[in-house]
C-alpha cells in the first residue's frame, strides 16, 4: 500500500511539473483552442488556463470518444452558456480529460484505502465538474437576459419613434448596454454586416438562446415585418407581455417555495425545537438520573 501511494504521488508530482513545462512552452494548439485562449485570455483564470494547457493534447481523443451527436449537443450547451471564459468545445474536452484523470486517480487511492464515500465523490467530481460550470452559466445567463429584455425593448421603442431606422436604433441601444444580451445583439449585428439577412440573423439569435422571451422577441419582429405592423407598437406590446410573464413566473416560484419551506420546517426545525424543549424541561426538573439508571 505504501509503495502504491508513493508511486501515485510521484506520478502526480511529475505530471504537475510536466504541465508547468508545457504551459510555458510554445506548444502548437488546435485552431479552436488557440483562438479561445487568445480571445478569453483576460476572462479565464490561471487555473482554467493551466487545465486547458494540460488537457489540450487529449482533447481530440475525448471528442472522438464522445461521438458527433454528443459533441453537437455539448456545443449547443456551450453556446447557451455564452462561451463563459472563452470556453469552446475543444477547451471543454481538455478540461474533461484533466478533471476525469484527477478524479479517477483520487478515487483509486481512496478505494484502495476502503473509503467508499470519497471514492464516489471523486468519481462524481471527475465526471460532472465541467458540466456543473456550464449548467450554472446557462441558468445565470438566461436570467440576466430575461431581466434585461423588457427595459431594452422600451428604450429601443423610444429610439425608433425618434426617427432612426430599426438597424441603426438597434446598434445605438446595444452600445449602451453591457452583459450577455448586449453581446448577443452585437453578434447579430455583425452577422448582418457580413451579409446575412435580418431574418436569418435573428433566427440564429433565437437558436443561441434557450429563452422563451427571446423567442417571443424574434417571432414578434418577424411577424411584424411580414404583416407590416408598426415596429414601435410591436416593441411596446412585447415589453408589456414580457413583464406580465415575469410577474406570473414570480408568483409561480413563490407558490412553489411555500411547500418547500413548510417541508423544511416540519422535517428539521420542529423536531429540533421539540428536542431542545424536552431536554431543557428534563434538565430543569432536577431529576436524579442515577436513581433511574440504578447507578
Amino acid at each position: 500500500m505504501a509503495l502504491l501511494l508513493a508511486l501515485l504521488t510521484a506520478v502526480g508530482v511529475g505530471g504537475v511539473f510536466a504541465g508547468i513545462r508545457m504551459y510555458r512552452a510554445d506548444a502548437k494548439l488546435p485552431t479552436d483552442l488557440a483562438l479561445a485562449l487568445e480571445v478569453g485570455a483576460t476572462r479565464t483564470g490561471a487555473v482554467d488556463s493551466l487545465v486547458d494547457r494540460l488537457g489540450m493534447r487529449y482533447a481530440p481523443a475525448v471528442l472522438r470518444l464522445m461521438g458527433p451527436r454528443q459533441v453537437a449537443r455539448y456545443r449547443r450547451k456551450i453556446d447557451l452558456a455564452g462561451n463563459p471564459g472563452g470556453l469552446t468545445i475543444d477547451r471543454y474536452a481538455a478540461r474533461r480529460a484533466v478533471y476525469g484523470a484527477l478524479g479517477g486517480a483520487g478515487a483509486l487511492v481512496f478505494l484502495l484505502q476502503g473509503n467508499l464515500l470519497m471514492t464516489l465523490l471523486l468519481l462524481a467530481f471527475g465526471a460532472f465538474w465541467t458540466e456543473v460550470g456550464i449548467w450554472s452559466a446557462i441558468r445565470v445567463r438566461k436570467d440576466v437576459i430575461e431581466r434585461t429584455l423588457p427595459d431594452f425593448l422600451d428604450v429601443l421603442a423610444v429610439v425608433v419613434s425618434a426617427g432612426l431606422g430599426f438597424r441603426q436604433a438597434l446598434d445605438r441601444v446595444a452600445s449602451r448596454y453591457e452583459g450577455p444580451w448586449a453581446d448577443e445583439l452585437r453578434i447579430t449585428l455583425r452577422q448582418m454586416d457580413l451579409g446575412m439577412s435580418r431574418r436569418q440573423a435573428f433566427a440564429e439569435l433565437r437558436r443561441r438562446n434557450d429563452s422563451e422571451q427571446v423567442a417571443m422577441f424574434v417571432t414578434a419582429l418577424q411577424q411584424g415585418e411580414e404583416l407590416g405592423a408598426p415596429i414601435v407598437d410591436t416593441l411596446v406590446a412585447l415589453a408589456k407581455d414580457m413583464r406580465r410573464t415575469d410577474a406570473q413566473n414570480a408568483r409561480r416560484k413563490a407558490a412553489r417555495a411555500v411547500p418547500k419551506a413548510t417541508m423544511m420546517i416540519t422535517t428539521f426545525m420542529v423536531p429540533a425545537t421539540m428536542l431542545l424543549l424536552g431536554a431543557g424541561l428534563l434538565l430543569g426538573s432536577g431529576t436524579d438520573f442515577g436513581t433511574i439508571t440504578g447507578e
